[in-house]
């Protein structure tokens, strides 16, 4: 707010004190009149016109009405006690009838006076009817001073701030008092020059409008206003850390291209690069060579080939010296990628390692030393990798697999393993809408990985309601005698982890009478087991020793089977659509046509259905990230929680993404003439920038 009377405490407000003060802290998270200020209304209730009494039916929502009371009655014994009330205006009459409060409201209603009668209409016996409605006396003059021919803000309150009062019209009052006291205050944070080329309104008339609008039009260019201010000072901060960044730390220079590059490209990559890999190869060649610090997202769809440009990347850093490392999430994911590297290189090319928690302590020993005299190259493991007894010689390049899963203070660990902070580059096979990616990575330079390797056969969906049961069997069956395997896969919903093993184990004995021993063999593979017993059951299928896998979704990151080439999901509509899409990119990965099969029962909500509709027509995970985010909302995406970006109060990246785009835009042409925002009509940026992130240290990592 820039102003320190937006920083004071919430209790001194006038109105507020100690007890009501405690309860807002708790129930709502405000702490000072800033906080009070941008406790945004979630609607708002339209009184800028009064209904006639003929014009309104039990259909509409709340309606204002101006009419003359006629009579009042008080019927009824105890219990049936009830208040009617007779009004009417020129085009016919409406009962008003109370049930609760009957004594007050009898006293303060007179009859022949005209009243502002507001609320939900009804009918009883065929005539218009509203119950409880909000009265007050109509004086044309008072009318409108009071503010009542508006828009009407509704906030969102609780259970228990309406102990204290504090219901929608509570909060009301108060935002209203801070508002009379302090909307003076409210200064201006953004250049006149943006303010006229964007059209925006002033800020201290934003936020009155925003509460308490006379129109739709003074809401529209409120709304618009805070939401571009909320959006631009996001991407600011975003932008000024890559800055920082850039300008703080130095980055080691990856000058040449050597031996193991090139021989692992003319004698060992298995197929041709795609065009799409060939790109992101040569945007991170470029960044490592600049003597500035990496800072890389590589975003690209299950099985588009991220691995191998990690893989790559590693390479040139070995040809300059460096050693390198991947830190991935699971041990599963960690074998995983040790796996594929081990068979990407063969034996005798360079020496790499799996560090993870279950690797022995004499093994570990070996390791940490071979690490340290540089012999070791590559590094492949869990966050043991940032355990302080681990110590590189000099690690130049870090790969971070699915980064979302991994804290600040985690990855910030391994930046101080060298003292020269090693390049980074962040994977991730979960595709995030553009606009999601500005706002979680925008500090980030993106890449992406938009191609399928050549001779990948799109995965083929189907969708089928538990009556196609035996059409989905017949098919598992002829895949089988073609010699391949299948995954089946149960939804894990965490309240209930019991009922997840009933439906696991049930389906279990179905599979087992629909494929029954010795033609068929199945591997059973959910949360409650044993690492080891986990294990052992992947493996055999792995070796194909089963041809079945039913599994709860422990197998949805890191299982690599290309035998594997049918995935049914049962109770597909109780996944998320990013989920979705994880699972299905476990198949497809060999040359066969491969099949994902969604089973689910036959009523779904409409939600449901466009989820899995979504997945049957599309395999483009950000086609699919795009829709999953008007569903859910950016709030629910895979990582978003842990971000702490997506406090928005006013903005929605699922609906504002041409103005975030926009902010965005301006945010970089602005750094583009003017980096130290010290010309003077930046001045007023810095000052907002300042205030707006005290104690935010920049050296901390996005």
């Amino acid at each position: 707010m820039n102003s320190q009377h937006f920083q004071t405490p919430v209790e001194y407000l006038k109105g507020v004190g100690l007890a009501r003060a405690e309860v807002l802290k708790k129930e709502l998270g405000i702490f000072i009149f800033e906080d009070l200020l941008k406790h945004f209304p979630y609607k708002y209730i339209d009184r800028t016109r009064f209904y006639k009494i003929r014009d309104i039916n039990p259909e509409m929502p709340y309606v204002q009405v101006l009419a003359r009371l006629v009579s009042k009655e008080v019927l009824g014994e105890k219990h049936t006690k009830r208040l009617v009330v007779q009004a009417k205006d020129d085009t016919g009459y409406i009962e008003l009838v109370w049930f609760q409060g009957i004594k007050w409201i009898e006293k303060t209603l007179v009859p022949g006076k005209v009243y502002v009668l507001f609320g939900k209409p009804g009918s009883f016996n065929g005539k218009p009817q509203m119950a409880h409605p909000e009265v007050e006396i109509y004086s044309s003059k008072e009318f409108k001073q009071k503010g009542n021919l508006t828009l009407q803000p509704a906030y969102n309150s609780t259970e228990k701030l309406k102990q204290f009062s504090l219901d929608s019209k509570g909060l009301q009052k108060l935002i209203s008092s801070l508002l009379d006291m302090h909307a003076k205050d409210i200064q201006e944070n953004l250049p006149l020059y943006i303010l006229n080329k964007f059209k925006l309104a002033g800020r201290a008339e934003s936020y009155k409008n925003i509460h308490f609008p006379d129109n739709q039009t003074q809401l529209n260019e409120a709304t618009y206003r805070l939401k571009f201010e909320e959006l631009f000072f996001l991407q600011l901060k975003l932008l000024k850390n890559k800055l920082l960044r850039t300008q703080k730390f130095k980055g080691n220079v990856f000058a040449s291209v050597g031996h193991y590059f090139n021989d692992f490209y003319s004698n060992k990559l298995p197929f041709e690069l795609t065009d799409a890999q060939k790109r992101v190869l040569k945007e991170i060649r470029i960044d490592t060579q600049r003597g500035v610090q990496m800072n890389r997202l590589l975003q690209g769809d299950v099985g588009s080939g991220k691995t191998v440009v990690a893989l790559m990347s590693m390479l040139i850093a070995i040809d300059n010296g460096f050693q390198a490392c991947i830190m991935a999430p699971t041990e599963i994911l960690a074998n995983q990628h040790y796996q594929t590297i081990s068979s990407l290189i063969g034996d005798k090319f360079l020496e790499i390692a799996l560090l993870t928690g279950s690797v022995p302590q004499k093994k570990r020993k070996i390791i940490h030393e071979k690490l340290e005299n540089g012999s070791l190259k590559i590094l492949i493991g869990t966050h043991a990798l940032i355990e302080d007894k681990v110590q590189y010689q000099n690690l130049g390049l870090v790969v971070i697999d699915e980064q979302h899963r991994f804290g600040v203070e985690q990855r910030a660990k391994l930046w101080r393993k060298n003292i020269i902070p090693p390049h980074v580059l962040v994977m991730t096979a979960t595709p995030i809408p553009r606009t999601l990616a500005m706002t979680l990575y925008g500090d980030l330079d993106v890449s992406v990985i938009d191609q399928l390797p050549a001779g990948r056969k799109p995965i083929e969906t189907r969708h089928y309601y538990e009556a196609q049961r035996l059409r989905m069997f017949g098919m598992m069956k002829q895949e089988i005698t073609k010699g391949r395997q299948i995954y089946v896969v149960y939804p894990l919903i965490e309240e209930s982890e019991k009922l997840d093993l009933k439906s696991l184990m049930d389906g279990v004995e179905i599979m087992s009478r629909e494929f029954p021993l010795p033609q068929y063999r199945i591997s059973v593979v959910h949360g409650r087991l044993s690492a080891a017993d986990k294990d052992f059951e992947m493996q055999r299928f792995i070796k194909s020793e089963t041809h079945i896998m039913v599994a709860t979704t422990v197998i949805e990151v890191g299982v690599n089977v290309p035998n594997a080439s049918v995935m049914v999901i049962e109770n597909a509509e109780r996944f998320g659509l990013s989920q979705l899409h994880q699972l299905r990119g476990r198949v497809g990965r060999g040359a066969e046509q491969s099949f994902c099969i969604l089973m689910s029962k036959d009523k779904l909500s409409n939600d449901g259905r466009v989820r899995l509709n979504t997945m049957v027509k599309t395999n483009n995970g950000f086609e699919i990230a795009e829709i999953d985010m008007q569903l859910r909302g950016p709030g629910n995406i895979e990582g978003t929680q842990q971000s702490g970006v997506l406090d928005l109060k006013v903005a929605d990246l699922a609906t504002d993404q041409q103005l975030l785009i926009q902010a965005r835009q301006c945010v970089e042409d602005i750094f583009a003439r003017d980096p130290q925002l010290a010309l003077p009509e930046h001045h007023i940026l810095q000052a907002a920038f300042q205030s707006k992130n005290a104690g935010l240290s920049w050296d901390k990592i996005s």
